[in-house]
């Protein structure tokens, strides 16, 4: 490989591209859904990260879905326009705001949720049992070593 010496960052390269090559194929298959339901990838990351863990504060949705600050302000605001998601004040901290699912919004993510897992689970049909666990127990040791939590 082109500038690449060392076998080990060889190999981590080609891992790498095989990653990013599958987490670009899962995409594409659960894209169809979320542009018929009006949703970017980004956009569905925080209404089922609010869906799963509760309301979140916009520091913690931003860590949770792995996008900026800033990013995540436009997201947000774009769910609030369409009444999925509402800003409130923080009772315990009133410099902080959560971000809560909106009675619509649950209803909205209720229902697009299970058919969006499915589409997951078909899209990673070619990976099952044991292998499923086994890369699930390697990308979280990846997402650890690479400085992720």
């Amino acid at each position: 490989m082109f500038g690449v010496e060392d076998a080990a960052t060889e190999a981590a390269i080609r891992a790498y591209v095989k990653l990013m090559r599958a987490s670009h194929a899962v995409n594409a298959r659960t894209a169809p859904r979320l542009i018929a339901a009006g949703l970017t990838h980004t956009q569905l990351g925080v209404l089922e990260a609010l869906l799963h863990l509760g309301p979140l504060t916009q520091r913690d949705l931003s860590r949770k879905i792995l996008t900026s600050p800033g990013n995540l302000t436009d997201v947000i605001d774009k769910l609030a326009k369409r009444d999925l998601v509402a800003r409130v004040a923080c009772k315990e901290d009133r410099r902080s705001v959560r971000v809560v699912l909106t009675e619509p919004g649950r209803a909205f993510i209720e229902s697009l949720f299970p058919g969006h897992a499915a589409d997951i689970g078909a899209a990673m049909s070619g990976v099952t049992g044991e292998d499923l666990a086994t890369l699930d127990r390697l990308l979280r040791r990846l997402g650890i070593a690479a400085g992720d939590d």
